[in-house]
């Protein structure tokens, strides 16, 4: 069975804007008589390796920001399929540019949606932005940094909210508030609620 890696633009609650997905959990290393790595353990750190490395080329993509969306799989055979909205053609073809350039990465498949030209469209996206970050918004922390926890893709009046919250709590207010925003047909609420780290 090939292992997928998925890695995604999102988080502010992980340095460098990824989800925990970035680094899916591998199975400890299976040590062979000779004490060397076994051929599994080989190709579960080829692919740490190369998630990594996508990692750092998208997110440092010029112009990438909160109305776009990323995501990166990587297969054991070194190939990289690339995913998501974005709201430039320079961003698909910038990811898909770099992504080759990485060393060990044999084929990339881009399947980046650049999202369609609209005025209303882009009038949505500033009504989002300023709903769910602005003034004395609860969530607005979530709307920080080059690449915020929360992003909002908008397709010609549909909107989606992807990213990573602390709690089920912060999910509820941003849907609430993309709801409340005039022009949009429907919300979909895509956001992964951070899993808290004490465990009872």
């Amino acid at each position: 069975m090939k292992r997928v890696v998925c890695l995604c633009l999102s988080a502010v609650v992980w340095l460098g804007g990824f989800s925990a997905a970035d680094a899916a959990p591998q199975k400890k290393s299976k040590k062979t008589t000779l004490g060397k790595s076994s051929p599994s353990d080989s190709a579960a750190r080829d692919v740490e390796y190369l998630t990594k490395e996508v990692r750092k080329e998208l997110v440092t993509i010029p112009f990438f920001g909160v109305f776009d969306w990323l995501e990166g799989f990587v297969q054991p055979d070194g190939t990289v399929t690339l995913r998501g909205e974005v709201t430039r053609p320079t961003i698909k073809s910038d990811a898909g540019r770099r992504v080759e350039k990485i060393e060990g990465v044999e084929k990339v498949s881009n399947e980046i949606e650049v999202l369609p030209l609209s005025p209303n469209d882009d009038r949505i996206r500033q009504g989002l932005a300023r709903a769910i970050f602005g003034g004395n918004s609860p969530i607005a922390r979530y709307g920080l940094g080059a690449n915020p926890s929360i992003h909002l893709i908008v397709k010609n009046g549909r909107v989606t909210l992807k990213g990573v919250v602390a709690n089920k709590t912060d999910s509820d207010i941003a849907n609430i508030r993309a709801n409340g925003v005039d022009g949009v047909f429907e919300v979909k609420n895509e956001l992964r609620v951070e899993k808290s780290s004490k465990k009872k």
